[in-house]
């Protein structure tokens, strides 16, 4: 039995990521490229030029995601992943983000694959001096007046599984509830 014909049986004939049924294809995912059931999905053409082509992508018709991320098969996980990766600057991308569990291989793979900043760029630091990666905690070294959100964040506030942003200068994090971009400069590694 052909992949694709495996894909179309796992999937009901539908894209693995947006569940349209029209034009349909087999997408083997990077880095490995693979074409075998384990390592290909099913999308539609829509899907598939907008990952192939980032400054074509619409972030609406990714909501989709929002139900295709919970699927058992670890090849859509990984792309769902990916996608959300790459979408994270919109807001709600990083929502699902931080609702999503992937085994530990599985988040291996998305994230071997992820557009992921060059070696060459500036670590993002905290006040003193600390590389801060993704998932670390931070706690305020000072107060912060929270403009739009009517509140300020209190020096010593831990903030807990913080994402670096394209800047490094800054962090996104969660303080009341509420997703927020902060300094990095304001903030001492946990």
């Amino acid at each position: 039995m052909s992949v694709e014909k495996q894909l179309q049986d796992r999937s009901g004939s539908q894209c693995e990521l947006c569940s349209s049924a029209d034009n349909l294809s087999v997408y083997s995912i990077p880095p490995d490229a693979e074409d075998t059931v384990d390592k290909s999905i099913l999308i539609c053409s829509t899907c598939k030029q907008q990952i192939e082509n980032p400054e074509k992508m619409d972030a609406n018709h990714w909501r989709c995601l929002n139900d295709s991320m919970w699927t058992p098969v670890p090849a859509v996980q990984v792309m769902a992943w990916r996608m959300l990766d790459r979408l994270k600057s919109e807001g709600w991308p990083q929502d699902l983000l931080d609702t999503l569990y992937l085994e530990d291989d599985v988040r291996l793979w998305a994230e071997s694959g992820a557009e992921s900043a060059d070696e060459n760029d500036e670590p993002t630091r905290d006040s003193n001096g600390a590389q801060l990666s993704n998932g670390d905690s931070v706690t305020l070294i000072k107060d912060l007046v929270i403009k739009g959100a009517n509140f300020t964040a209190k020096r010593g506030t831990l903030v807990k599984n913080i994402s670096l942003t394209s800047n490094p200068k800054e962090i996104e994090g969660r303080i009341n509830g509420t997703r927020i971009v902060l300094v990095a400069g304001f903030m001492k590694k946990a």
